[in-house]
């Protein structure tokens, strides 16, 4: 029977796949048919669908009331999505709150400095006092005597824990659905961040311990996510979704630094222990409508309609016959009419997933951008205060403001990528290449801009928050591309690459510490964003010549090879 009801959804993914492909998601006839009534039929709906695509009839068409009312309110993977935003945006706010306190933790003018033999020019002059004297920034002492080193230490300790819990984290969600994993691992990040200012007052090596049991729990978040996008978010609208549900990090961090600032600023809860305090509160209030709210997949959640449902299996469903070379529906059918391929319980092809190609393309990009990205967010702030001198709420207010630009150029992106796609302006896998390499060397040539803008602030803003903003492009890029190359080991590829990204959490730190070693000053701080941009810049390269779009063999399913072999 020929559709007689377009919408947006139906479009985007009926325009946009094959017509052999788009074919195949019409249901067969209950009764048998003339072979000239179902050629006919089949004439109606390839006129009707091309008419529809070039613009010719209206979106959508309605035939009655029930069908008017189709729809209203928000639909469940938009809920889901949005939760899921609200996730990263508490996980982020906990994990970058310690970069702002840090600030005011620490006693600067306890720890000694090698600047004494410097000339002026390598070194930003303070501000000018007021008439009376005064500091116009004054700032209290922190209370831990804490050199670069020891702060790098902390700083970096997160990222221990962080990136050993990213492929057991990515492989649980395959196997036993992404809601919990993703769940409880926001609420253990919660429950340490609310005891950090009690490790911090104790004991630096019990500090050390909390931060790396925090980064266990937040470890599992985003390869638990990328499982649960391959579930629910139809392939055309994964570029926008990621980039929506993903920037919730971005948001986390532009809301969280201002306002960590300001609670340090304080002498609520002691100043900077409220930083944790609140946070800490906020991520448990967020797991318990989490796990009210969402479900591991379509066909588990009670509260989804009926039409949104089969419109995620079906699109699925398509990209799933098109990855396999069109392979004839009926041998994966399920009893709806629907085959979803849920996670195998064999063993993992480990050797086929470390020596693939392409998944080591994006590991290495991925590698670049996390040392760029983690060298921007928790050495920014010590850069801002010790060499530009700006007090914690100035520096946390500017420091956030780069994440906001992100967000929106990320979104804008996205958006941008999805309808370049429909439109079949560019293949997919170009498409990853753009916008990967919008994503690393745009914002590589703003840390390289801060070497030659020097002490001016205003210009230091803009190399971070306007040049630096197309690091938000990364959503379109290489983020989306392990579901490319394996649905069914999404979630594992992306705690792989994840987890190498994040080794640089606590290697960018521990190097820049090194590099600076008590010498405050702009030329070892230059040195610092040249290793970042160049590393940055560096991982493209290898991502433009390695990278693929194409499901690999070692993800189809053993049922699907032993068909297309026999058909063969």
């Amino acid at each position: 029977m020929p559709p007689h009801k377009w919408t947006d959804e139906s479009r985007d993914a009926s325009c946009y796949y094959e017509d052999t492909a788009a074919s195949r998601l019409r249901r067969p006839s209950s009764s048998s048919n003339s072979s000239a009534s179902a050629e006919r039929s089949d004439d109606e709906a390839d006129d009707e669908r091309e008419a529809f695509c070039s613009g010719e009839r209206p979106l959508i068409r309605t035939s009655g009331a029930a069908e008017e009312n189709h729809g209203c309110g928000p639909k469940t993977r938009h809920i889901f999505g949005l939760m899921g935003f609200l996730g990263f945006a508490v996980v982020y706010a906990m994990r970058v709150n310690l970069s702002v306190a840090i600030v005011a933790m620490v006693n600067q003018t306890a720890i000694p400095h090698s600047n004494s033999s410097v000339i002026d020019t390598d070194t930003c002059p303070l501000p000018v006092p007021h008439h009376n004297g005064s500091d116009p920034n004054p700032q209290k002492e922190g209370e831990f005597v804490w050199d670069e080193a020891t702060q790098g230490l902390v700083l970096g300790s997160f990222f221990y824990g962080y990136v050993l819990t990213q492929v057991p984290g990515g492989r649980m969600a395959e196997l036993y659905g992404g809601k919990k994993i993703y769940g409880y691992g926001v609420l253990i990040t919660a429950i340490f961040t609310l005891i950090t200012p009690l490790a911090a007052h104790w004991d630096l090596p019990l500090l050390v311990l909390v931060r790396i049991l925090e980064g266990m729990g937040e470890g599992v978040t985003y390869p638990a996510m990328h499982a649960m996008l391959a579930q629910w978010i139809p392939p055309l609208e994964r570029n926008k979704f990621a980039a929506i549900v993903y920037a919730g990090s971005n948001i986390g961090t532009v809301i969280s630094m201002p306002l960590a600032g300001w609670l340090c600023s304080l002498d609520f809860l002691g100043g900077w222990p409220s930083a944790f305090y609140i946070f800490g509160l906020l991520g448990i209030l967020w797991f318990i409508a989490w796990m009210y709210l969402v479900y591991d997949k379509p066909s588990d959640h009670p509260r989804i309609s009926a039409s949104e449902r089969e419109y995620i299996e079906r699109c699925l469903q398509v990209q799933r016959l098109i990855n396999q070379d069109l392979a004839e529906p009926e041998e994966e059918e399920a009893q709806d009419g629907v085959n979803l391929r849920t996670p195998s319980e064999e063993p993992i092809p480990w050797t086929s997933l470390l020596t693939s190609v392409p998944l080591w393309a994006i590991l290495l990009t991925q590698c670049g951008q996390g040392w760029a990205f983690y060298t921007q967010l928790t050495e920014l702030p010590t850069y801002m205060s010790n060499i530009l001198h700006f007090d914690i709420q100035s520096n946390a207010l500017l420091n956030a403001v780069p994440y906001l630009t992100a967000w929106f150029v990320g979104i804008a992106c996205s958006a941008l990528a999805d309808w370049m796609l429909a439109r079949r302006y560019i293949s997919l896998l170009n498409s990853y290449k753009l916008w990967n390499t919008v994503a690393s060397v745009v914002p590589s040539l703003g840390l390289i801009g801060i070497i030659y803008v020097g002490c001016d602030w205003v210009w230091v803003t803009f190399m971070l928050a306007g040049v630096g903003s197309f690091g938000g492009a990364v959503y379109a890029g290489n983020q989306m591309n392990h579901i490319a190359l394996s649905p069914r080991y999404a979630g594992t590829m992306y705690g792989i690459t994840n987890s190498a990204a994040n080794i640089c959490g606590f290697l960018a730190p521990y190097v820049i510490g090194l590099i600076i070693n008590h010498r405050e000053t702009l030329t070892q701080w230059h040195l610092v964003f040249w290793l970042a941009a160049g590393l940055n810049i560096a991982g493209n390269f290898v991502y433009l010549i390695f990278a693929s779009a194409e499901e690999q063999s070692w993800s189809k399913t053993p049922h699907t090879r032993n068909s297309r072999s026999q058909r063969a």
